[in-house]
């Protein structure tokens, strides 16, 4: 069988540096260090940081108290900032920078006076951690519908922003809801969108005009490799997203030329690997990297992990 890769897939910057930011502290400061939530959605990630003496914990209180503390690359609310503080914890922040560019154009907009519309899914960790950063009435709205029910009046000054993990594709037509309803409205441009998210999105739709069957490398909760599964879907193929290569069906692939292998942006390269791998168990595969973006993008590391000092107590926060 003829297997394409996806290019670009995988790794985005922000994940690199929270992965980095994970390792460097163990390094710097020594095991264990604690992680607020999954650092990302993947759990040879997770557990990979775990081997190396990692501590994931669902709350701060499960931190001794001056403990080095690692909030993941979702995001937090600030209530979850000021509990560190208060708790004395020593903070090293994973937030991806393109999250908390959204985070400062929310709070940008409210203190213009503007009620912020947060386009996203409901309950995933980047939403909450948004809405608790901005002052003032946030509205989450994840359809077109969700627009006519909002209970704003038509000439009220809004704004909107958006979860990062969403394209420009799957925004467009709710953006366009919210000015075909608001005559006083304002929001990023295009091109704040995840890069990322973005480009792995263009790169499945080339793919998907190539091959026969679809498999995304992705966890089950990360919110962008299900996407990519759905895109597979939308456009007519058989499309499956597997953790590795154990989750591969024989079935799937039996009879089928054409393989194509896209991965979501918290999903390692040895996982694609994994799942090739598992492909060559069936048949014998001649692997095809498609044409695409070269990411060249990096993000810069908290000056705790490149300087020769102590990680920073946390300082207090307003509000």
């Amino acid at each position: 069988m003829q297997v394409f890769l996806a290019q670009p897939r995988g790794f985005c910057a922000g994940v690199i540096r929270a992965i980095e930011i994970v390792e460097r502290a163990l390094e710097k400061y020594g095991a264990p260090v604690y992680v607020r939530h999954e650092i990302v959605h993947n759990k040879h990630v997770v557990d990979s940081l775990k081997a190396k003496g990692a501590r994931f914990i669902d709350e701060l209180s499960e931190a001794p108290a001056g403990a080095v503390t690692i909030f993941s690359a979702h995001g937090v609310a600030r209530v979850v900032e000021q509990e560190a503080q208060a708790r004395g914890l020593r903070v090293l922040n994973a937030t991806c920078p393109l999250v908390t560019k959204v985070h400062l154009q929310g709070k940008n907009y409210v203190s213009a006076g503007r009620n912020v519309i947060l386009i996203g899914h409901a309950g995933h960790p980047e939403v909450e951690g948004t809405m608790g950063q901005i002052d003032g009435p946030v509205h989450l709205v994840q359809t077109e519908r969700d627009v006519g029910a909002l209970p704003l009046a038509v000439d009220t000054p809004v704004s909107y922003v958006t979860q990062t993990t969403l394209s420009v594709d799957e925004t467009r037509g709710i953006i366009a809801a919210l000015h075909g309803r608001f005559t006083d409205i304002v929001g990023p441009d295009t091109k704040d969108i995840c890069y990322a998210t973005q480009n792995r999105q263009t790169a499945v739709r080339e793919l998907c005009e190539r091959v026969d069957v679809l498999i995304v490398v992705g966890a089950t909760n990360s919110s962008n490799s299900n996407r990519l599964r759905e895109i597979g879907a939308e456009m007519g193929l058989p499309s499956y997203l597997v953790a590795d290569g154990t989750g591969v069906d024989p079935a799937w692939v039996r009879g089928q030329a054409r393989i194509g292998i896209t991965a979501g942006a918290s999903a390692p390269e040895r996982m694609v690997e994994d799942v090739i791998d598992a492909l060559r168990r069936i048949d014998t595969v001649e692997v095809t990297l498609m044409d695409g973006i070269e990411e060249t993008i990096q993000f810069r590391l908290p000056s705790e992990l490149t300087k020769d000092e102590p990680v920073a107590a946390p300082q207090a926060v307003a509000g």
